[in-house]
């Protein structure tokens, strides 16, 4: 009789629970209403059998509960209640299937009009790719992939030549445009998801994959990869921005082509000699830094990344706290240098030889060996630094630099901007250090490397 009545219990607290739930479906921001219906349909076959089914147990365990006086009887088959199921279970699947496969064949069959965009997935991050002018995206595969083509373009492709590359995690798109979005990976499994659009999609390597939505609200909207793709899948983050059609073709023109991104590999290390020379008096003319003004080592960064942060200061993504008075600095300094002549300072930089900066810190190596695992990944099991993942070399850096970095990410200064994609995922990944002491293992292990 109890074991009755808590089955009643619980069926009813699933019930108050579900429909009292603040958490329903995020507001629908795409054409894919018919995705919300299938979804509820399910909801609601399920939801009657799974009442039907435990108050059907409960009343079957009242009803024959154990009664000294009366005996069992023992029926092993009974044809027109197995018909009964058997007819109603069927239409159960077809109920929930149809609608399902209903909306799937809207899924595959893309509208004519659709706006092509690609999206490139690899450990942990997003960039994007629009046809230029002829509206054709050019071919282009993961072995093309270089620190001069990140993208793997097909150099071979006269298709490829104006193609418009995103290389950042915020896509603009167009409101009321059907968009078809071609996914490729460049590494391992990933998933493209939207929840406000409703659509997923895995990304697999070797191969390409679609999907195509039409964004129906202006607004702003999580990119999430929802396959588990190594250790900072949880980093792997980008946003959707929906807006008006003019607002989206003012944003693409900052782009550049694959082409002048080619072209832009030509440059003029005497002129990049005379600018470096306002830069030598806090890092150094060899370029290895100053720790007594919090200056990195500049013979261990990469281009690109240089090339980043300079952008991060004079967009005030970065060196915009107060109390980060190094940053502010540099915030001086990168909006007085020629954007249009950086690739020459960044060029003559990079032809430096490399200088390594001996550790100052000491801690326990052996617990510093286990807390960099979580580095790692990005940055290399040598602290090398991963260019394709615009990942700086630790190695051979200041670890009284790396110190201070780590401390302004954990304290909100470094990283906190929208706009700071890979900052936002190092503020993720210092929650892993927790203390002061743990902070100097590690950096006494990476002085080692």
């Amino acid at each position: 009789m109890y074991i009755a009545i808590v089955i009643v219990g619980l069926v009813a607290i699933t019930l108050i629970l579900h429909f009292a739930s603040p958490w329903w479906l995020t507001p629908l921001a795409s054409n894919w209403s018919s995705i919300d219906t299938t979804i509820e349909i399910s909801f609601w076959i399920t939801g009657v059998v799974f009442v039907a089914v435990n108050l059907f147990l409960a009343w079957c365990v009242w009803r024959y509960r154990h009664n000294k006086d009366r005996r069992s009887h023992y029926e092993p088959e009974n044809k027109k209640l197995e018909i009964w199921l058997t007819a109603l279970t069927t239409l159960g699947v077809i109920a929930m299937l149809t609608p399902g496969l209903i909306v799937w064949g809207q899924v595959v069959h893309v509208p004519d009009d659709a706006m092509e965009v690609e999206a490139i997935g690899q450990q942990w991050q997003w960039t994007f790719r629009f046809p230029g002018d002829d509206g054709v995206l050019g071919a282009a595969n993961a072995r093309f992939v270089s620190t001069d083509n990140r993208f793997g373009l097909d150099p071979s492709d006269v298709n490829g030549a104006d193609d418009i590359l995103i290389e950042h995690h915020r896509l603009h798109l167009p409101v009321d445009q059907p968009v078809k979005l071609v996914l490729r990976s460049n590494d391992v499994l990933h998933n493209f998801a939207v929840p406000q659009f409703r659509v997923k999609m895995d990304l697999v390597p070797g191969t390409q994959t679609y999907q195509w939505f039409t964004p129906t609200r202006l607004g702003s909207f999580d990119v999430l990869c929802e396959e588990l793709c190594g250790l900072a899948h949880y980093t792997m983050k980008g946003q959707v921005q929906v807006e008006t059609n003019q607002d989206f073709q003012n944003w693409l023109a900052t782009y550049p082509t694959f082409a002048e991104v080619q072209s832009g590999n030509e440059v003029d290390l005497a002129a990049g000699e005379t600018q470096y020379q306002a830069c030598a008096g806090c890092h150094g003319a060899d370029g290895r830094g100053n720790d007594a003004l919090n200056t990195p080592n500049l013979t261990r960064l990469d281009r690109r990344y240089m090339a980043r942060q300079l952008r991060h200061y004079r967009e005030g993504i970065r060196g915009t706290e107060r109390e980060d008075t190094p940053g502010q600095t540099m915030v001086s300094i990168a909006q007085s240098t020629d954007v249009d002549s950086e690739a020459d300072l960044l060029a003559y930089i990079a032809s430096l030889d490399p200088v390594d900066v001996e550790g100052t810190l000491q801690g326990d190596t052996s617990n510093g060996q286990r807390l960099y695992g979580a580095c790692a990944a990005c940055h290399g099991t040598l602290a090398e630094g991963k260019e394709l993942l615009s990942a700086p070399a630790l190695a051979g850096q200041s670890d009284l630099y790396l110190k201070r970095q780590l401390e302004h990410f954990s304290m909100g200064w470094r990283g906190k901007h929208p706009q700071d994609q890979f900052g936002t995922q190092m503020r993720l990944m210092t929650s892993t250090i927790h203390s002061p002491e743990r902070l100097r293992d590690l950096l006494a292990y990476i002085a080692t490397l």
